[in-house]
């Protein structure tokens, strides 16, 4: 299973740079007060578990899902046992969002999400199998076709306005066309 690396950039270093708050605390000098680093607590994984729900709705992907995931948990264990140190809740939590996300897209990977609107995001695929008639000619073997109120441009061999068109492909915003009953 591979991971796509965007996912990994964007997660590792939120990984890193929170591991290096939490395991950089016992090299401070005895006495020193970390202020909120000393003062946290399951409430503390439970908000971020929350905030990364909100990412998750904001933001395009299936990533901050599963790190959410892994910070309930966390802050579920570090409810369940307050005396846990917050090192090993870092290292809980790292664990569990590397865990979580392999699983994920493992999940997700055998058996996508299924729509019964395949073409909602792809409008020209819509139109593909379609009739149409030449609101412009095609010249130099382009043309165009109104569609509704959107005139798309067309690809295809040379005809005069006025001929119904069969869409039979697209290419980017192109219609590529033949002409009905050839």
């Amino acid at each position: 299973m591979r991971t796509n690396r965007a996912e990994v950039a964007a997660v590792s270093p939120l990984l890193a740079s929170f591991s290096t708050v939490i395991f950089a605390q016992p090299l401070t000098p005895q006495g020193t007060d970390m202020g909120f680093i000393d003062e946290i607590t399951f409430w503390h994984w439970l908000i971020a578990g929350v905030v990364f729900i909100i990412l998750e709705m904001l933001l395009p992907g299936v990533v901050f899902l599963w790190l959410s995931i892994a910070a309930l948990i966390t802050g579920f264990v570090a409810y369940l046992s307050p005396d846990i140190s917050l090192q090993w809740l870092t290292i809980l939590f790292s664990g569990l969002s590397l865990v979580s996300v392999v699983a994920g897209r493992t999940i997700l990977k055998r058996s996508p999400i299924e729509t019964d609107h395949p073409t909602l995001n792809q409008r020209g695929h819509q139109y593909i199998g379609r009739t149409f008639t030449l609101s412009e000619p095609i010249v130099d073997g382009f043309g165009k076709i109104t569609v509704d109120d959107t005139t798309w441009k067309v690809s295809g061999e040379d005809m005069n306005e006025g001929i119904s068109v069969e869409v039979v492909g697209i290419e980017g915003t192109v219609f590529k066309v033949v002409k009905k009953g050839a």
